[in-house]
């Protein structure tokens, strides 16, 4: 998908050039039509009045598209830390050795949760991330088969179970909010259609003998919103990213001592 591998500033450049070049190419051709004029005007105005509402209405519905995708990977990251966080409190309740070896396989995988975080979709830093990651979940769950057999019907082990089941899946829904962004053939028509509806306004302004100044402050308006929609869909490689805060400040908390000790290190007549 090339318009998510642009840099950010490529992707700027490319998106106003097309604009502000498809705009000064139309002002330049209405000039040149300009003795025509009475007989352009009236289907000039009517086409880009037509062009110009149809396309206000995509852009509207691409970065509101857009901004619910943003707010869709922001609302993983929390669920992720959320999931993990739950699964290290109760994997301290946990029976010794899967205890301890529970707890430092988690530290390990919030750490890859952060690396998917900070890593490019489809690269090959997001797949080491999401193999990483899998690898640990695999590791975590037969040590929790291995708490069910050694105590099956202690709640501990069935309760951490479940949020091991949740952790696991968050990953799933993460990694597919990562892939779900608009296809290229949808921004190319946002911006082609954007060039073209603006590109008639200035033919219509230029052969009605009227300023650009206008036309040209919209361009550069339209440009902003679709450079804006565009980096959206990119949370880690443009301007406007997801942060990993909650992960980051999660895997913090989890560095500290544990705050339960496991059944088989309490004091005798401990609660």
């Amino acid at each position: 998908m090339w318009f998510y591998d642009l840099s950010s500033v490529a992707l700027a450049l490319l998106l106003f050039g097309v604009v502000f070049g498809v705009t000064v190419l139309g002002a330049f051709i209405g000039r040149g039509m300009r003795h025509r004029a009475d007989d352009l005007r009236e289907p000039f105005s009517v086409l880009q009045g037509a062009l110009l509402g149809i396309v206000a209405l995509v852009l509207a519905f691409g970065l509101s598209l857009a901004i619910d995708r943003y707010e869709s990977r922001r609302t993983a990251v929390v669920d992720d830390a959320n999931a993990i966080g739950t699964t290290y409190l109760r994997a301290q309740t946990l029976r010794e050795p899967v205890r301890s070896r529970s707890l430092r396989d988690l530290l390990a995988y919030t750490d890859t949760a952060i690396r998917l975080t900070d890593s490019v979709p489809g690269s090959a830093a997001e797949l080491d991330a999401v193999a990483d990651g899998q690898r640990l979940q695999r590791g975590l769950w037969a040590l929790a088969g291995r708490a069910l057999d050694a105590d099956p019907i202690a709640s501990a082990p069935r309760l951490y179970v479940e949020s091991l089941n949740e952790m696991i899946d968050e990953q799933t829904v993460r990694v597919a909010g990562l892939s779900n962004r608009v296809p290229n053939a949808v921004l190319a028509v946002e911006v082609i259609g954007a060039a073209l509806a603006l590109g008639l306004l200035a033919a219509y302004l230029a052969v009605a003998g009227r300023g650009l100044l206008p036309v040209m402050i919209a361009a550069g308006l339209v440009s902003s919103l679709l450079f804006v929609t565009a980096d959206l869909d990119r949370p880690h490689r443009g301007l406007i990213e997801v942060p990993d805060t909650t992960l980051v400040n999660q895997l913090e908390s989890m560095e500290l001592p544990p705050a339960a000790a496991g059944p088989e290190s309490q004091a005798p007549g401990g609660t």
